[in-house]
């Protein structure tokens, strides 16, 4: 509960920053003015890519006890994901093909079969002024705080809330800024599907975000998406992200998220159940090649939606992740332990088959960007 009042007083702190700096728009008025510098630009085409593995052990010596995305496998060496990204930038136009091959992009597109589940993004842009820009496609949510690469995040095991909230969007969106002020607003097919489910073809998700830059430290970013599931049920969650640079060696991260669901009761939507989390991301960077991130995260899921669905009763778990980072060049190495606390005996178990409240790992991951 003071997880959802923490979201909700987000909320109108982010509103009363919403007074946004007026943007500045230069207008020619001149028709036979020589083209700008801009336009004489030929387009760009940049390659980008990933590659990560990793070896994770249940210090429990158990199969079962893994309950987040991308590293289910116990005592087993395992590669993550090959990912290779395509960007073809003009003036006013972007092209973006991203593809990944491995467990990990695999999970990440699972409503799709064969090579489409190679896409992790595919989309194209169109900015016809620098306040504005419309793509259409399939992109990463914009809902949380972690993100599918690897090499993006501080920590390589996933939090509840991004395993549950959703992946991917595939629809249109516009984006505005004005001043420190952004807002997008997009239309898309029920989450994570690429091509709708049967019954589901005339259903859409309605997505939204608006974020406010306090300052180049300090940033609020307010998330929501809304839309019908393939089961009927109806969902809306909202989320909401900060950022804060403390010092050139600390910064911090926030998320907290809740998910509303209108069941179906095979007639009609009846009342509303929900799931929520709430994590808190510490940064610590002594030195230019090595780093520590301290997670806790707290997910709630009495209603047996997500983690617990399993169960014989739902619960919830606090999770912390300790994770150093030690970086030269592209290269990140990542060992990181991570302890899993559930209020009841429900959900994880021992080595001798018994349940109990706990479950300890450790993974080595290395990872490697260009």
């Amino acid at each position: 509960m003071l997880q959802k009042i923490f979201v909700a007083a987000l909320s109108l702190l982010s509103y009363s920053f919403a007074k946004a700096q007026t943007a500045s728009v230069r207008i020619d008025t001149t028709a036979t003015a020589a083209p700008a510098e801009d336009d004489k630009k030929e387009p760009t085409l940049s390659i980008t890519g990933s590659v990560d593995a990793y070896y994770r052990n249940d210090l429990s010596d158990v199969k079962t006890n893994s309950y987040t995305s991308f590293t289910p496998l116990h005592n087993s060496f395992a590669l993550g994901m090959a990912s290779i990204k395509f960007e073809h930038k003009g003036k006013k136009v972007t092209a973006v093909a991203d593809l990944g091959f491995g467990p990990r992009a695999r999970d990440f597109s699972y409503t799709d079969d064969g090579i489409t589940q190679a896409i992790k993004q595919a989309y194209v842009s169109y900015a016809p002024a620098d306040w504005v820009k419309f793509t259409m496609g399939t992109w990463g949510t914009h809902v949380g705080y972690e993100l599918l690469d690897p090499q993006l995040n501080r920590n390589y095991t996933m939090s509840y809330m991004f395993t549950n909230g959703p992946f991917s969007h595939t629809g249109f969106k516009a984006e505005f800024t004005k001043g420190k002020s952004g807002f997008m607003i997009g239309v898309a097919n029920p989450t994570d599907f690429r091509i709708p489910p049967e019954g589901l073809i005339n259903k859409k998700s309605l997505l939204a975000q608006y974020s406010f830059a306090a300052s180049d430290n300090l940033k609020f970013f307010l998330n929501y998406v809304g839309g019908q599931n393939p089961d009927t049920s109806k969902t809306n969650q909202f989320d909401a992200v900060i950022t804060a640079k403390v010092s050139d060696k600390f910064n911090v991260g926030f998320n907290g998220t809740v998910n509303s669901t209108q069941l179906w009761d095979g007639t009609k939507n009846i009342e509303s159940k929900s799931w929520w989390g709430s994590a808190l991301y510490l940064n610590f960077d002594p030195q230019s090649w090595f780093g520590l991130t301290l997670r806790g995260e707290l997910f709630s899921d009495k209603n047996q939606f997500k983690a617990f669905s399993s169960a014989s009763e739902g619960g919830s778990i606090f999770a912390t992740t300790l994770s150093a980072n030690f970086k030269t060049g592209g290269f990140i190495f990542i060992p990181e332990f991570r302890l899993d606390n559930a209020n009841k005996k429900v959900l994880f178990t021992n080595k001798d088959g018994d349940l109990t409240k706990s479950a300890a790992s450790f993974i080595f991951a290395a990872i490697y960007s260009f």
